[in-house]
């Protein structure tokens, strides 16, 4: 095959992968998105004049908020390629080092990132539990069976993560073309019966809307949003598939087939009002109910996925960039190393999302909870891409701020949407991203202060080696001493030679540090160099995305005169015990909550796939 026809072959490949992983939140949306804005907490009369006005709204939302913002915008603001709230603040982060500006712009992409959290709990609940209800319109007698069906299915959905997702996510693909071919399909049929719903393409129908009851208007848009839910997610998995993919899906397929499905459920409305108990079931014909509702499950299952994944990357970011403990990180598949499993989220959100299930009974009390989180992260993506558009692409601010502006306002139209659902079950992502907010600024703060505390007990590196004499014996093997201080000596060997009373032949002071870039390359993951006296000082660097391994960095460094043999090599690791004070710092609930999380933290040597039977463990007491 020429090279040409393996782009085109490699090209069409990302495009199935990303229709079949990226799309499934907002490829879902259509279940209830419409339904919730006529028929939610806030009903509105299904009048030909409203059905257009909320057609409008839901067309002119989608087309900027998701087309221009994300797709055009936003995915242009790529950390070498990764995108997602916790890139983008490692890029931001970066480019306002030095400036005021630089505590604000952290606070704000930890807080996306801990409102991911509570996204990642609603789309699971919501999209499975609205598809699992359209058997009710098969047969009533389904009714009671629909929460205990949604939870089979999500349980068996998180059961199944701990194998990897790799062989099913094979299928995912074919299985959403045929969805979005279905929504593109009904949508017509429906749109051919009554053309004349086509007029509400025209902003008009939208402003007429808005104008005719400002203040219900206003509380439609807490619903509309819902069609937007998922835009995110085009950019925060741009690097699992780039960014010209995703482009050409959204635009040559998912868009339209989108499109056509509202204005097919707003034809629908127009000719029958009493669609509106589900006009997206309703669309399909009587022998083809129980198909869609089976491939609704499906197409749901697989936007829950994404979602999953989605928290596991963000997961391992957050451990990565110091804003969470060490814990186990599983890769599932040797070839993809975007494919990981982590226990503790996975527990915490299956607990979650049943917990919701079972307490919100249907997708319309869920939908109230629904918004806030997505319409949160998208006005902090708006901020810190403003960052982006003037220090790194150098807009001109006359152009910049207008338009960052303007998206902004739509942002905080749609949040203030949802804010008054706070009490209908709005609480619950506030309450998520709040407490989740707390844990990671919590470890962040707390790692700073223990750091701070131990440099204090550091012996600089020239005082150390000075004190070095021939005197001392020697032992023939290398030990390693890993420390999270590249400029110092590390207590542990302090205390080794202290009791011990003698030294290793080479004696290796080692760093992992992760930088503010998704990936690091191998010939930059090292940095070895000799201190004298038998000493030696490296560096291994990782990205946020990377999964940290010493074992194999230190085969990086193998040369002549230092020639390694993992069998003769003994690493010596600190773990440190904290004992929280009144001493000024961080609040002391925070202290022992720090300490507490430090408890639970997964060990060194199994978070740095160190061999257990070549590690020396010793233990310090640190007051904070």
């Amino acid at each position: 095959m020429s090279q040409g026809g393996h782009e085109r072959a490699s090209l069409q490949t990302l495009v199935l992968g990303a229709i079949g992983v990226v799309f499934g939140d907002i490829g879902t949306s259509p279940l209830y998105a419409l339904k919730e804005t006529m028929a939610g907490h806030h009903p509105i009369e299904v009048a030909q004049a409203n059905v257009l006005g909320v057609l409008s709204l839901i067309f002119w939302a989608v087309m900027l908020l998701v087309s221009a913002k994300y797709v055009a915008l936003i995915m242009r603001a790529d950390n070498r390629g990764e995108g997602g709230s916790l890139a983008l603040l490692a890029l931001v982060t970066g480019l306002t080092k030095g400036s005021r500006w630089r505590p604000f712009v952290t606070a704000l992409g930890i807080f996306a990132a801990a409102l991911f959290y509570g996204d990642s709990m609603i789309t699971p609940a919501i999209s499975v539990l609205s598809a699992v209800e359209g058997l009710e319109l098969v047969t009533p007698a389904f009714k009671p069976y629909v929460i205990p069906i949604t939870a089979a299915v999500l349980a068996a959905l998180f059961w199944i993560q701990k194998r990897g997702t790799g062989t099913v996510g094979m299928l995912f693909g074919p299985i959403m073309v045929l969805w979005f071919l279905c929504l593109a399909v009904l949508g017509v049929l429906s749109v051919v019966q009554t053309p004349s719903v086509l007029q509400a393409l025209n902003p008009a129908f939208a402003l007429r809307f808005i104008a005719s009851d400002p203040a219900k208007s206003f509380l439609a848009l807490g619903a509309v949003v819902l069609a937007v839910t998922g835009g995110e997610a085009l950019y925060t998995d741009m690097g699992h598939f780039g960014r010209f993919p995703i482009r050409l899906a959204w635009y040559a397929f998912v868009l339209p087939a989108l499109i056509l499905n509202y204005y097919g459920q707003g034809a629908l409305l127009l000719r029958e009002q009493s669609a509106i108990q589900n006009p997206f079931f309703m669309l399909a014909p009587g022998w083809a109910l129980l198909p869609m509702v089976i491939l609704a499950t499906l197409a749901t299952v697989i936007a829950s996925q994404a979602v999953i994944s989605g928290s596991f990357s963000v997961a391992r970011q957050s451990v990565q960039l110091g804003f969470l403990p060490r814990m186990e990180i599983v890769q599932t598949s040797h070839r993809e190393r975007g494919q990981i499993y982590v226990p503790f989220t996975n527990l915490t959100l299956f607990l979650a999302v049943m917990a919701l299930v079972v307490g919100f009974q249907s997708s319309s009390n869920l939908a109230a909870a629904y918004g806030i989180a997505v319409t949160g992260t998208m006005m902090i993506d708006t901020v810190l891409v403003t960052f982006v558009v003037l220090l790194l692409w150098k807009w001109s601010p006359w152009i910049a701020l207008p338009l960052m502006g303007f998206f902004f306002l739509l942002d905080f139209a749609f949040f203030s949407a949802n804010i008054v659902k706070i009490a209908q079950g709005g609480w619950f992502p506030v309450f998520i991203g709040f407490l989740s907010f707390t844990v990671l600024t919590t470890w962040k703060r707390g790692r700073t202060l223990l750091f701070r505390q131990m440099a204090k007990q550091d012996v600089p590196e020239r005082d150390f080696l000075a004190s070095i004499d021939a005197s001392i014996p020697r032992v023939p093997r290398t030990a390693i001493f890993m420390t999270a201080r590249p400029e110092s000596v590390p207590s542990a060997l302090l205390h080794n030679l202290k009791h011990n009373l003698v030294l290793h032949e080479r004696t290796v002071i080692a760093t992992v540090l992760t930088e503010e870039v998704p990936y690091v390359p191998v010939e930059r993951r090292v940095d070895l160099r000799s201190l004298g006296k038998g000493f030696y000082r490296l560096v291994v660097r990782y990205g946020f995305m990377d999964a940290p391994n010493v074992p194999a960095a230190l085969e990086l460094c193998r040369k002549p005169d230092f020639p390694v043999d993992l069998r003769n090599v003994s690493f010596f690791v600190s773990r440190e015990t904290i004992l929280p004070s009144l001493q000024p710092g961080i609040a002391l609930w925070r202290e022992k909550l720090f300490a507490l999380m430090s408890r639970n933290a997964q060990n060194a040597t199994d978070f740095f796939k160190i061999p257990t039977e070549n590690v020396v463990e010793l233990g310090t007491q640190v007051e904070i």
